[in-house]
C-alpha cells in the first residue's frame, strides 16, 4: 500500500478527455498515470472499496469510460502498516483447520480503518490465529465479508488462502445463505415480499449510501415480518447480494421503516420517543442499530461439508423486544 501523508481525507476529481481515450485503454492504468503517488494495487484497492465512482455511469478498471466523463477519487488516511494481534475476546461457534466462525458482538470494528487502527476483529483474530498474515487483503487477513460496527452476528473468517478463494467465489455467485433479523419502527405495507434496487454512494452524504441512485450496483433483499406491535416490527431479512448498508438502506428508504437506533438512516431521538417508558429508559443513547445476522450457512469450500450456524441477538435486542412484548 502506497503511502500517504495527509492524516484526512484526500479527494480528487478527473474529466476524461479525448486524448485520454487515444493515449490509454484501461482506467487503471489511465489513474495511476494521472495519480502516481498511487500504485496500480491502491487504485484496485480503493476501485473495490467503491472510493472511485463516476456520478454519471458505472466504472470498470479495464476499459476506459466515455469522455467527459467526470471520476471521483477518495483516498481515506493511512492505516498503520503493522497490525497487532490483541488478545481480545472471541465467541467462537466453530473451527477446523481452514476457517473460524464467529459471533461478532455489536460495537466491534470487523478491521483496521481511520479512526479504529486498533481494537478490531482483525486484531483479535491474529492473535487467535497468528499464522493469518497475508491470507486475503493486506489490511484484512482472512476477512471475506464485513458487517457493520453496530450490526452483531455470525462471520466467517479464512484460515489459509484456498479457503478464502472459495469463500470469496461463494459470496460473489450469491451461493451463501443469510438470513438476519431487525427491529424497525413501523410496520411495511406488505407483510412479506423483495426488495429490488439499485444501492450506491448516497449523492450529498458521503457517509451514507442510497437506493435507486444513477449509479449504483444490484441489491436485493427478501424479508418477512415475524411479529408486529403497532409502532415496532421484528423482521427476518435475507440477503441475496451484499452490498454496504443494504439492509438499513432497504428498511428506511423503500419500506420507510428504519431500523431502530440506526444512528445514520434513523431519526434519532424522535423515534425513541415514540416508544413505551420501559423502552425509551433502556434504548435512549444506545448508539447501533438493532440489526443481527443471525445466520450463515455455505458449503465449505475445502471439505465440502455442509455448514450452517445460527446466534441469538444480543441482550439489548432480546430485552428491547421482551419489554415491547410485555406492554402490549
Amino acid at each position: 500500500m502506497d503511502e500517504i501523508s495527509s492524516e484526512s481525507t484526500q479527494d480528487f476529481e478527473l474529466t476524461v478527455t479525448d486524448s485520454d481515450r487515444t493515449e490509454f485503454k484501461r482506467l487503471d492504468v489511465f489513474l495511476t498515470q494521472k495519480l502516481p503517488q498511487f500504485s496500480r494495487s491502491t487504485i484496485k484497492r480503493l476501485f473495490e472499496d467503491e472510493q472511485i465512482t463516476s456520478p454519471e455511469r458505472s466504472l470498470s478498471l479495464n476499459k476506459m469510460p466515455p469522455s467527459g466523463t467526470v471520476i471521483e477519487i477518495e483516498v481515506p488516511p493511512p492505516i498503520p502498516s503493522d497490525l497487532t494481534p490483541e488478545n481480545l475476546p472471541l465467541e467462537i461457534l466453530f473451527e477446523d483447520s481452514h476457517l473460524l466462525i464467529i459471533n461478532k458482538p455489536q460495537g466491534l470494528v470487523v478491521h483496521p480503518a481511520p479512526g479504529h487502527y486498533t481494537g478490531t476483529l482483525v486484531n483479535a483474530v491474529l492473535y487467535h490465529c497468528p499464522d493469518l498474515k497475508g491470507i486475503g487483503a493486506e489490511k484484512r487477513p482472512g476477512i471475506v465479508h464485513r458487517l457493520d460496527m453496530g450490526t452483531s452476528g455470525v462471520m466467517v473468517v479464512a484460515k489459509d488462502q484456498a479457503t478464502h478463494e472459495g469463500l470469496v467465489g461463494l459470496f460473489s455467485s450469491h451461493d451463501i445463505e443469510r438470513k438476519y433479523e431487525a427491529l424497525v419502527l413501523g410496520v411495511p405495507k406488505d407483510l412479506s415480499g423483495t426488495i429490488n434496487t439499485s444501492i450506491g454512494r448516497h449523492p450529498s452524504n458521503r457517509l451514507k449510501m442510497a437506493a435507486n441512485v444513477k449509479v449504483g450496483k444490484k441489491a436485493i433483499t427478501h424479508y418477512k415480518v415475524i411479529k408486529s406491535y403497532g409502532i415496532l416490527t421484528h423482521m427476518e431479512l435475507k440477503l441475496e447480494t451484499g452490498r454496504t448498508h443494504q439492509i438499513r438502506v432497504h428498511m428506511a428508504q423503500i419500506l420507510h421503516a428504519p431500523v431502530l437506533c440506526d444512528p445514520l438512516y434513523g431519526a434519532g431521538e424522535a423515534h425513541i420517543k415514540k416508544l413505551p417508558e420501559a423502552l425509551k429508559q433502556r434504548l435512549t443513547g444506545y448508539p447501533y442499530q438493532l440489526l443481527h445476522a443471525k445466520e450463515l450457512g455455505f458449503i465449505h469450500p475445502i471439505t465440502k461439508e455442509h455448514l450452517h450456524f445460527t446466534a441469538p441477538p444480543p441482550q439489548i435486542f432480546q430485552d428491547a423486544l421482551g419489554t415491547f412484548s410485555n406492554v402490549q
